[in-house]
């Protein structure tokens, strides 16, 4: 019974997703509140969510070779739930089949056992059928998508990456040195793993503890870069432009040694609302937190006050390319005029920010996207358009060196009016 009420909590969040448009992390923490559901059970749902919207294409390509009548949508989710289980999950047979008809309606319950049964009869020949597919048909990516990777990156880095997006991704967390130090911590949370490239980074499979006592935030290694880059020093004024929900924000407070003024902003309450939060319960004191929209023309006369800044980053809105293992259904909203679209608003960001920034000053413009019109086009058209920047530093990751997620970051300087 447990088990099918975890079936029930996902196929109630995967008809909300495709039904509403929200995000699948809103979407499926949103149904696991509402349920009572006991942590292995919560475990299961979402591990069956995520792993329908990482595997949908294929899923419907076996739909598709099982069932040659129209499949309507209500349906289709039930067999994808009920495929998932017998092909990927390698859930038992019985189990899978017959919780899964179990959630039908009773019109639809012979369809359902009967298509989930010849699956499980033909499971061999539906696996050759899949593996002899085109890579983004087997790996479930928008075929563009795949096409532009292999073009950028080559044949095999390309497969491997849409490979790995299809992994559930490890639990990182940052060390909150504000709280408590490395050592302390890795006495007190006996199941971290450290990692030999991130010092201040672990591996916490059971972060629960450890975030709400405020001595770590979930956050991948790779995003330490750009506060590293941003080399913030204790008493200066920095400014974060897109701050929610907070990681950064946090990491840049720590090498401040919460000294000085940290001006924090976003532009959507709720995110603010959880920046709040996040900063509060890491122990952030010289945050100034505010609303602000950078793609409007005026700046607020709380931001204005504190300028010039030594150093500003922008960690910008982007495609998240590069972390699609822990944003699952971001494949499924991409469009190829996306990237455009994004680099446009990106330079729009940047430009803004640049007059609040000191000569000699330091802005980091940040992305977790692996496409260069959001990485290096943007860096190169700012460079052409403001002659009072100079590039100091770039850093890329690819996310599959390291099992880190993708990042882009560089480094501007604004010129002294000597220079």
């Amino acid at each position: 019974m447990a088990q099918t009420s975890a079936r029930r909590v996902a196929l109630a969040a995967l008809r909300t997703w495709r039904t509403k448009r929200q995000f699948a992390d809103s979407v499926i923490s949103s149904a696991l509140a509402k349920s009572a559901l006991q942590t292995a059970d919560r475990a299961f749902a979402l591990e069956l969510f995520y792993g329908v919207l990482r595997n949908i294409s294929l899923l419907d390509f076996w739909i598709g070779n099982l069932r040659s009548s129209r499949v309507d949508s209500d349906l289709r989710d039930l067999l994808r739930l009920g495929l998932y289980q017998l092909f990927i999950a390698k859930t038992a047979e019985h189990a899978a089949v017959h919780e899964t008809v179990e959630l039908a309606p009773k019109r639809q319950r012979a369809v359902v056992n009967a298509v989930l049964r010849s699956a499980a009869r033909g499971k061999q020949e539906l696996q050759r059928k899949a593996n002899a597919q085109p890579l983004h048909l087997r790996t479930s990516h928008p075929k563009f998508l795949v096409e532009r990777w292999r073009k950028q990156l080559g044949a095999g880095p390309a497969e491997a990456l849409s490979h790995r997006n299809n992994q559930p991704p490890p639990i990182y967390a940052r060390i909150n040195q504000l709280r408590i130090d490395r050592q302390s911590f890795l006495q007190r949370y006996r199941d971290a793993r450290t990692l030999p490239n991130a010092a201040n980074f672990v591996e916490l499979p059971s972060p629960a503890d450890a975030i709400e006592e405020g001595d770590c935030y979930i956050q991948d290694p790779s995003t330490a870069v750009a506060c590293e880059l941003l080399q913030p020093q204790p008493g200066e004024k920095i400014l974060d432009a897109c701050a929610a929900p907070g990681g950064k924000t946090g990491y840049i407070t720590e090498f401040m040694r919460n000294e000085g003024l940290l001006v924090a902003c976003d532009r959507e309450p709720e995110r603010l609302r959880l920046l709040d939060d996040n900063l509060a319960r890491l122990g952030v004191r010289i945050a100034k937190i505010t609303r602000h929209d950078w793609t409007k023309a005026k700046i607020s006369r709380e931001i204005l006050s504190e300028a010039p800044f030594d150093r500003i980053l922008v960690d910008a809105p982007c495609s998240n390319t590069g972390v699609m293992r822990r944003r699952v259904d971001v494949r499924w909203r991409l469009k190829p005029a996306d990237f455009t679209r994004m680099r446009a608003r990106q330079i729009e960001i940047v430009s803004a920010v640049i007059p609040l920034l000191k000569p000699g000053g330091i802005l980091v413009y940040s992305t977790c996207s692996l496409e260069p019109e959001e990485n290096e086009e943007v860096v190169q058209q700012l460079l052409r358009t403001m002659s009072i920047l100079q590039v100091e530093e770039k850093r890329r990751s690819l996310s599959l060196q390291d099992n880190f997620d993708g990042a882009f970051v560089a480094r501007l300087r604004r010129r002294d009016s000597q220079d």
